[in-house]
C-alpha cells in the first residue's frame, strides 16, 4: 500500500506560503527534495555547504531549514548550535546516513525539529515537514497569546518602561497629565517624545479629543504658518482656496509640535502669541479664531543654548516652558532594552507575518553592551530587521548590532573567532568566565574553540 503523507492533497493551499532551505552537499538528494517539497511550498532554495546557505539566510526568512549533518567545511550540527545562539527560532530538520543514538541526542539538544535518516521517502520528509509547521503554526500563536496575557509594563499608558529612570518619568507624566498645561519634552532623537506626548494625552481630559501630531522640521518655512493657523482664499501664490489650520483641526484635544526648535522666527511669534491668548488668525484674515488647544512640544536640541545664540525667542522658551520632562537615553535606561526589545518582537512579528524571535543570553547581551545612538527607534528598527532576517544580526563587536557586515572582508566567522579569543584572553583563559561575559553556554565555547584548534 502506498504511503499516505499528511501533507497529500494541499498543493494549493496556504503552505504555499512557506519557505524551506535545504542544505546538502549531495547534488542528487538536492534534486530529490526540491521535486518533492517545491509542489507544496512557495519557495525552496538549497545550497550545498554552511558557507554557501549564510548568505541566502542573511536575504530571505525561511520557514524551516533542511539541513545534512555531514557538510563539507563545518557541520549541520555545529551551524545549528549558532543560529539557536543567534535566536533563529524557526525549523530545522536534521538529515544523515550516518546516525546512532549519540547523533540523535546531540541533534535534539542542538535544537533540531525533527531527525530524519537516509533513505527515506518522499512522504517520510512530507509528514516531518508537515509536523514542523504545524507546530510552527501553534508556537506562534502560543506566543502572541502568552505576551499579551503577561503585562510586564508597569509605566504608563503606551511606554513601556521598567528602569528606574523611566519610572519616574511616568510618574511625572502621571501628574502632569489632568492639568492643561503647556509641556516640552527634552530628549535626543528617538527617545520616545511622541510616544510620552501621546501618552499624556491619553490620560488626560481631552482623551476624546484629537491629538494632533506635526513635525515642524519637515514643513518649508514659508508655509508653516498656513499649516498651523490656516489661510484664506487668496493669501498667497497658490492658495485657491481657504484651508484651516491644525491648530483648528485639534479643537478640544491636542496638539504636539516635534522639533519646535525648528520653527522659523515669524512663525515663532505667532505662536507665542496663540498660546498667550488662546486665539489664531489665518494667514490673509483679520479675523480671529478661539482655539481650545492643549500644547505639547518637543526638541532634541538645547534651547537655552539656542536661546542664547538669538536663534529661538525666549519669550516663547518660557512660555512652552510651564513644565518640561526630560527623557533620558536608551544607554542611561538598560534595564529597559530586554522589555522594549520583547515588546517589539511581538507587536512586528504579527505586522510582518513572520515568527517571533527567541531573545538569547548572547543576543540581549550585544543589546547591553551597545549605545543605542539612535535610542528606542534604533532598537526597533534593529527588531524589525532582525525579524525579516530570521534571526539577530549582531555584527563586530565594534558596530551596530544591527549593522551589515556582508560588505566587509572581514567573514562572520572571522570576526566571532577574533571576538571569542580576545575574551578568552581577557579573562586568563577562564572559559566559563568567558562563555559568561560572551552570552553562550561553556559547551558552545569548547565546541568552537574545538573546531579552531586552540584548546
Amino acid at each position: 500500500m502506498e504511503e499516505k503523507s499528511l501533507a497529500d492533497g494541499n498543493a494549493s493551499s496556504p503552505q504555499q506560503q512557506f519557505s524551506v532551505l535545504v542544505v546538502d552537499d549531495e547534488p542528487g538528494m538536492i534534486s530529490f527534495l526540491q521535486r518533492a517539497l517545491a509542489q507544496r511550498y512557495g519557495r525552496v532554495d538549497t545550497a550545498g555547504s554552511v558557507e554557501q546557505a549564510v548568505p541566502l539566510l542573511r536575504r530571505r526568512l525561511y520557514d524551516l531549514i533542511v539541513l545534512d549533518i555531514s557538510l563539507p567545511g563545518r557541520s549541520g550540527i555545529e551551524w545549528l548550535h549558532d543560529l539557536r545562539d543567534d535566536g533563529f527560532a524557526g525549523d530545522v530538520i536534521l538529515i544523515t546516513a550516518y546516525a546512532d543514538l549519540d547523533t540523535a541526542i546531540d541533534a535534539l539538544r542542538a535544537g533540531a525539529s525533527d531527525f530524519l535518516l537516509k533513505p527515506f521517502s518522499v512522504a517520510q520528509m512530507l509528514n516531518g515537514v508537515a509536523r514542523c509547521f504545524e507546530r510552527s503554526r501553534l508556537r506562534r500563536e502560543n506566543f502572541v497569546l502568552r505576551r499579551e496575557i503577561e503585562e510586564r509594563s508597569t509605566a504608563v499608558d503606551g511606554v513601556i518602561c521598567q528602569s528606574d529612570a523611566m519610572q519616574g518619568v511616568c510618574e511625572r507624566l502621571k501628574r502632569i497629565a489632568p492639568t492643561n498645561a503647556t509641556v516640552l519634552l527634552t530628549g535626543e532623537s528617538g527617545t520616545g517624545k511622541e510616544i510620552a506626548a501621546r501618552a499624556l494625552h491619553r490620560m488626560s481630559p481631552r482623551h476624546d479629543g484629537p491629538f494632533v501630531p506635526i513635525n515642524c522640521a519637515a514643513i518649508a518655512a514659508e508655509l508653516i504658518e498656513s499649516e498651523l493657523f490656516g489661510h484664506v482664499k487668496g493669501a498667497f501664490t497658490g492658495a485657491q482656496s481657504a484651508r484651516e489650520g491644525l491648530f483648528y483641526y485639534a479643537q478640544g484635544g491636542t496638539i504636539f509640535l516635534d522639533e519646535v526648535a525648528e520653527m522659523p522666527a515669524a512663525a515663532q511669534a505667532k505662536l507665542l502669541r496663540v498660546l498667550e491668548e488662546r486665539r489664531i488668525r489665518p494667514v490673509g484674515s483679520e479675523q480671529e479664531i478661539p482655539v481650545d488647544v492643549r500644547v505639547i512640544a518637543a526638541t532634541n536640541r538645547d534651547l537655552k543654548d539656542d536661546v542664547a545664540h538669538q536663534r529661538f525667542r525666549q519669550d516663547l522658551y518660557y512660555r512652552l516652558q510651564v513644565v518640561e520632562l526630560s527623557l533620558p537615553p536608551l544607554r542611561e535606561r538598560p534595564d529597559d532594552i530586554e522589555l522594549l526589545a520583547r515588546h517589539f518582537i511581538v507587536a512586528m512579528a504579527q505586522a510582518l507575518n513572520v515568527p517571533p524571535l527567541d531573545l538569547t543570553p548572547r543576543a540581549l547581551a550585544r543589546m547591553a553592551a551597545y549605545d543605542w545612538p539612535g535610542n528606542v527607534r534604533e532598537l526597533r528598527n534593529f527588531i524589525e530587521r532582525s525579524l525579516i532576517l530570521g534571526w539577530f544580526d549582531l555584527g563586530p563587536d565594534d558596530d551596530s548590532p544591527g549593522s551589515d557586515s556582508a560588505g566587509s572582508a572581514e567573514t562572520l566567522e572571522a570576526v566571532e573567532k577574533r571576538h571569542i579569543l580576545a575574551t578568552l584572553q581577557a579573562c586568563h583563559g577562564n572559559k566559563s568566565e568567558a562563555a559568561r561575559q560572551l552570552g553562550i553556554s561553556r559547551k558552545t565555547l569548547e565546541r568552537k574553540c574545538t573546531a579552531w584548534g586552540c584548546d
